[in-house]
Order: C-alpha cells, then structure tokens, then sequence
C-alpha cells in the first residue's frame, strides 16, 4: 500500500467521469445489463405507486420534513443530524465546495466522483492507493497525518471490500473530516460495518443513496449523516428546494419497515447470487481470471487476460460489463461484473466461456 501524491485539477490517466450507465447507453441499450450497480427489478410496484401518488402534489414547493424525519427515526438520529440531497452525488459536490478543506485524500480503487468534484472545485487531491497483494484492505496508517479531509467507500465500489469499522474509524482524529460513502451498505445482511448511526466519531461524516436497492437513479434521491453544524454548512451550499416532491415521497417510503424488511431480504438474496456468480467464475481460473475476495457488494471485481477483448467479445454477445481501467489503482485487465439473479449469472457465465476462448485467439 502505498501514496500517490496527485495534485491538480486534471488526471489525464483515468477518466474520472466514465460510469457504468455509459456501457449501456446507445448501441449498449439492448445488452444485458451487468454494468451498473443497481438492483435488478426496481422500484417494485409499491414504491412506484408511492411516488406515482405524490405527482398530485407537484404544484406546491417541495416540504422535505417528513421524509428527513423519517431518514432521522430509521437511524435513531436527531433531524439536525440529517441532510437530504439530489443523490449521493449531490452530497459530494457540497463537501468538496461548502468544507473548508485544505488537504483532502480520497483512498482507492473507489468510485471516481467524489475526487472528480473536489478537483472541480479546485483542490488538489491526494490519493492512497491500496494493493491488489493486500486484497485492497484499508491500512490507516497509510493515510497521511495531514489530511483534513478522508474519504472511503464501504463497501467500496469497484473492489467489493467491506473494511471493519473498527479500522475506518481509526482514520478519524480532530480537525479531520472522515467522510464514508455507504451507498452499497444496504445489499450488506445486517448492514455489518455501518457507521451510519454513529454519534460518537470525531469529524464523521456518512453518505447514503437509495438508488442502488430502491432502483432510483432517475430519481435522485439520497443523504448525509452528520454533525449538525456540518449539516448547516453543506445546507447553505445547496440551492433552494434541491429535492423533488417525488423524491421526498421515495426517501419516506423506504424508510418504513416494510421497506427496511424488503431491503434486508434483498440483501440476503444478492450475497446468494454473488456466491453463485464467484463460485462460476472459479471455473475461469485456468485461464488466468482472478475474483477478488472476499466480495461483500452487489458486485464483483476480476482481474483477467486480455479483459479489453473480452469486454468487447461480450457486448457482441450481448452482456455489459464495467471496466475497470477507469478506476485509480486499477489497469486494463480489470472488469467489475453486477450480481444478478442465477438465470442472468448462468447465462453470463455461458457467455464468458465464449468471449474469454475468443479473446485468446
């Protein structure tokens, strides 16, 4: 493990804003979907009709209290705590311009937007890259002691990797904001290693979104835990009314506990699958491919030959998956593959035997 001082508005190494949903865009439209992280056959219907109903509504401002409350009660938090934003990636622009932020370290492999948002907002970025020899597991002590600002992803995306609580939290000391983005921690059983009901860390600051059970991304709907105080300065950074009326009837609704029991069980469902796909994908190790365990998301990341020719046989296949190359700390030969349900993965599986015997041609 080890740090990569990178300074500067740009990182011409790897494009910070490629997403998955750019594999299935355009020409990627009719594939199979195995590129974005969001759970497969969402919103259900009775979210739909929740949100549906709120249309009625839509000629008044949007009254975001109810559903803060609701996101305050589901953590066991006070309101003052709780911010809502237009997804997780609203949250990160408002850390990056509203902080006072001096030397921020953001540690990969982990989703590219919130380093892409602090340069953006014209810091310079330093970076702790973990090592595939390590499994990509935090050492907080190669974090730098003059860091004011840290971020993670846990589980982080694109590694799959929960890191104990107890080692992010050691990440955290005074004059430090210990920002940890649980966008994915709900398709953890238990949510085990969640900081999001925590009171007790100095600086802490946690990112959740409901895009990924709730299947919401065109919604954008998300929040931050936090400090009250730093609640008030990411609230003055955001403009007026920044969450829509729809979006404020999803966040309440996921919050009860029909919808708490949904994504619990959800959650037991997609360690299966993943069990599943890792447990086929074991098969592919005489030809080099590599998963990377133990994989604890809603998504899987493997190291294999030739991946840039296999990504390509697998499109023309008709399967999409994400590319890893994009990610600091990750090269070409990486791929990050969605859990799906065992018809999907059996299929994919199929596919994968084709497009890894053509890439070796």
């Amino acid at each position: 493990m080890h740090t990569d001082r990178t300074h500067g508005a740009t990182d011409r190494a790897h494009d910070l804003r490629h997403h998955g949903d750019a594999e299935v865009r355009d020409d990627g439209a009719q594939l199979t979907d195995l590129a974005v992280n969001v759970r497969a056959d969402t919103p259900p219907v009775w979210l739909r009709e929740r949100i549906a109903g709120s249309l009625a509504g839509l000629a008044a401002y949007p009254d975001g209290r109810a559903a803060r409350a609701a996101v305050a009660a589901r953590h066991g938090l006070p309101v003052e705590r709780v911010l809502l934003t237009a997804g997780a990636a609203e949250a990160f622009v408002l850390l990056a311009r509203a902080l006072k932020v001096r030397q921020p370290v953001v540690v990969h492999p982990q989703f590219t937007e919130p380093e892409a948002a602090l340069r953006d907002a014209g810091h310079s970025v330093d970076r702790v890259l973990l090592r595939e020899a390590d499994g990509f597991r935090l050492d907080p002590g190669a974090v730098p002691e003059d860091a004011d600002l840290v971020l993670i992803g846990n589980p982080t995306n694109p590694t799959s990797v929960l890191h104990p609580a107890a080692a992010i939290t050691r990440l955290a000391r005074p004059g430090r904001t210990l920002v940890v983005d649980e966008a994915f921690i709900d398709a953890v059983p238990g949510e085990r290693e969640a900081l999001a009901d925590r009171t007790d860390v100095p600086g802490l600051v946690v990112l959740r979104s409901l895009t990924k059970t709730w299947g919401l991304a065109g919604l954008r709907i998300g929040y931050v835990l936090a400090a009250p105080e730093t609640v008030s300065e990411l609230e003055r950074a955001q403009p007026l009314w920044p969450v829509s009326t729809p979006a404020l009837a999803a966040a309440e609704a996921c919050m009860e506990p029909r919808a708490l029991a949904e994504a619990a069980h959800a959650a037991h469902r997609v360690a299966a699958d993943r069990a599943h796909l890792v447990a086929g994908l074991a098969e592919f190790a005489p030809d080099g491919l590599r998963v990377m365990e133990p994989a604890e998301g809603p998504f899987v990341l493997v190291r294999v030959p030739n991946a840039l020719a296999v990504r390509r046989h697998l499109r023309d296949l008709g399967f999409a998956v994400r590319r890893g190359d994009t990610f600091p700390g990750l090269g070409g030969e990486w791929l990050r593959l969605a859990v799906r349900e065992r018809a999907t993965v059996n299929r994919f599986l199929q596919v994968l035997d084709q497009a890894v015997t053509l890439a070796g041609k």
